[in-house]
């Protein structure tokens, strides 16, 4: 049944769900909490604090093109929290564009985004509505760094670090875990390339210890940036702050992948959906300011020097949950840069989306620093600074 509530979050039972429906009370937008189960949903919203002040409505809809169309129809943004993309993100895009409403998930899958781009971009664009795959904390906000080096001109490099402490949610142990089947790329002079899977050792801004991190699936930003004219060369790597749990990830990952790459492709994702579930079955602790914390560090270099951003923040989470709230919020009010395929900064702005994560407590300010020629500087700035 069509619904006359603006915005609809499908997978509102999950963490990352709940939170948004957390944060769009607090811009008091009326929304669908969405997903399979109604009892679930339900339970799930009365953990939410406030949720009394929120005007929402619960609906439970069945996973096809045609049930969500009848549901997404009269709203006008879908929030989609339901993983593994690459597999069930198909049918909920489908069901926006017929139903008329702009699109955002929190993928961490490459592929789903490489899909998002070049399977459903045009049509989206066609039709006057947002498809923003990936607004989340370990992409959105290493993008927002990004973006800030680049408004020096001629910088054309991006080397990415996102490092975090904290507990994967379910769906993150699923993703995770998908990603092991996938290809993984990085870009080099505007083209595709692909990572050798091995853990590599990183510097962390702010500490004299070292950390481990991988390629995490490959992350969204080379597919971002690869249609943007001022860069060429993108690599990002994703890890934990805490070495030994890290190295008992790379390690266990690597066990679990080489199981997989002996069986067939079925009985793999099959494999690899059993010990997602092993792995992480209960929903992580609601998180905790002085614990959970994120760094995103970003060097971006070109032949007029480089320039190092750090963004310090804190709840990974609940700045994926705000991002997504206000990306509705925005939509809601007619405010987006792009239609069709972008990125959360392409269509928001990184310093709007910088000043909300601020405005919440959950981001420091920018620390930037590095060497920039005498001809950048004095250099007008260029119209691609804010995308």
């Amino acid at each position: 049944m069509p619904t006359t509530k603006p915005v609809v979050v499908y997978g509102a039972s999950g963490y990352t769900g709940r939170l948004t429906c957390e944060y769009l009370r607090e811009y008091n937008i009326p929304f669908v909490a969405a997903g399979r189960d109604a009892g679930r949903l339900e339970e799930a919203m009365k953990l939410i604090p406030g949720i009394e002040t929120a005007d929402y409505e619960v609906a439970a809809v069945e996973h096809t093109v045609e049930a969500l169309t009848d549901l997404f129809s009269g709203a006008k943004v879908v929030l989609n929290m339901v993983g593994p993309f690459s597999k069930l993100g198909p049918e909920t895009v489908e069901a926006a564009l017929a139903a008329g409403c702009h699109y955002t998930d929190t993928t961490g899958e490459q592929d789903w985004v490489m899909v998002c781009d070049e399977t459903y971009g045009e049509r989206f664009a066609d039709a006057g509505l947002l498809l923003a795959p990936g607004v989340a904390q370990m992409y959105t906000t290493g993008e927002i760094a990004a973006n800030i080096a680049l408004e020096t001109p001629g910088l054309d490099t991006l080397d990415i670090l996102v490092l975090w402490k904290g507990f994967p949610t379910v769906a993150s142990t699923a993703t995770i875990f998908e990603n092991l089947l996938s290809p993984r790329y990085y870009l080099e002079q505007n083209t595709y390339q692909p990572w050798t899977v091995e853990p590599h050792e990183v510097v962390v801004p702010g500490q004299h210890e070292l950390a481990l991190a991988l390629e995490w699936g490959g992350t969204s930003h080379p597919v971002w940036f690869k249609r943007d004219p001022r860069v060429a060369n993108v690599k990002a790597l994703g890890g934990l702050f805490d070495r030994a749990r890290m190295q008992a990830v790379i390690e266990g990952a690597g066990e679990v992948a080489a199981k997989a790459a002996e069986m067939s492709p079925d009985e793999a994702k099959a494999f690899l959906a059993q010990v997602a579930a092993q792995t992480q079955s209960e929903m992580p602790p609601r998180e905790n300011q002085r614990i959970n914390i994120s760094l995103d560090s970003v060097y971006a270099s070109g032949p007029a020097g480089k320039v190092h951003v750090v963004l310090n923040g804190t709840c990974n989470y609940k700045q994926t949950g705000l991002m997504q709230a206000y990306a509705a919020h925005a939509l809601i009010h007619g405010s987006t840069r792009r239609a069709g395929f972008a990125s959360g900064c392409q269509a928001f702005g990184h310093r709007e989306l910088l000043g909300v994560l601020r405005a919440f407590g959950l981001m420091a300010e920018p620390t930037i620093s590095g060497h920039v020629s005498p001809v950048a500087v004095s250099a007008p700035a260029s119209s691609y600074g804010r995308i």
